[in-house]
């Protein structure tokens, strides 16, 4: 028997499959980990695993890495809240909204980039279909002056896919954004044929169980992973209070130490610095509108 170190690549119902540089080894949790009642995913796609390979080549993950992060989502079950880990480890999130056709939905877009700052992952935004509009820059325009990168795509046009591919290179991503927005036809553009599988393994997620179904992340030719990670609309804030939500708005974090009152709620009190930089314009009404709403824990 062998020892190896191994990247979970896939995950279905108690199976995983393992990249240990010397290829794929399917495996499954050594019993003395299983034990006692289990409050999340004790492996999960994009953890790294010490396993044993077994003679007929299969093998026993004995050990699990600890996570730097997951992207975690709640799972209620009758004995209690489950942790349900879409993936781990990941080098960032690229989230992809369409210009036009359909229209982006930037209040999600502010959704997903404040999960990104609570799991400290970096994001990255593609505004894809910029052949549809002339004013794709202006509508990101408000996501690049607060630090995030935006890069702006057509495959009809091929404008800003090398900028993306070398974007996914040699990192583990995951990939998420509302349907119809073009994923599956960039990455088969990046990479032929991915966008077909990762589409196959989506289409897939969202038709079973989320117990149930397969996670799955791709290899990119060159290096690095790709997993869509469909279901970051439904990722609950759970753990987060309204009192941090403003840690989370790179735009807001700064400005909190500067209000007067130290319990400010950036709704109406005097000497709000949020509030002064709202009427100066330095702070987007549309991005304070996401704010509020998310604080007071509406979509």
């Amino acid at each position: 028997m062998t020892n190896k170190r191994g990247l979970i690549v896939k995950a279905q119902s108690g199976f995983f499959t393992a990249e240990t540089g010397e290829g794929l080894v399917i495996c499954q949790l050594r019993g003395k980990l299983k034990q006692g009642r289990a409050v999340g995913d004790i492996a999960a796609l994009g953890d790294y695993v010490q396993l044993v390979i077994q003679p007929d080549g299969s093998g026993v993950i004995e050990n699990v890495e600890e996570r730097k992060q997951a992207i975690v989502r709640l799972d209620p079950r009758p004995q209690g809240i489950y942790q349900q880990v879409l993936l781990a480890n990941a080098d960032q999130a690229v989230f992809v909204f369409a210009c036009a056709n359909p229209n982006p939905k930037l209040r999600m877009l502010d959704r997903f980039l404040v999960v990104t700052e609570k799991q400290k992952i970096p994001a990255v935004i593609i505004a894809n279909k910029i052949d549809l509009v002339e004013n794709a820059q202006e509508l990101f325009k408000v996501y690049e002056e607060i630090g995030y990168r935006v890069i702006y795509t057509s495959t009809k046009t091929r404008v800003g896919l090398d900028e993306l591919k070398a974007q996914l290179q040699n990192k583990v991503s995951a990939l998420a954004g509302p349907s119809g927005v073009g994923k599956s036809s960039l990455l088969n553009e990046i990479q032929p044929g991915l966008g077909l599988a990762v589409n196959e393994i989506s289409t897939a997620m969202k038709k079973g169980r989320h117990t149930t179904v397969t996670r799955q992340m791709f290899a990119l030719d060159g290096g690095g992973y790709v997993a869509d990670t469909p279901g970051w609309k439904s990722l609950a804030l759970w753990d987060t209070s309204a009192e941090e939500m403003d840690a989370y708005f790179p735009e807001l974090r700064d400005l909190v130490p500067q209000c007067q009152f130290s319990d400010c709620s950036h709704k109406h009190e005097p000497g709000c610095a949020v509030l002064a930089a709202l009427k100066a314009g330095t702070v987007r009404a549309e991005r304070y509108d996401s704010y509020l709403r998310l604080r007071a824990g509406q979509e």
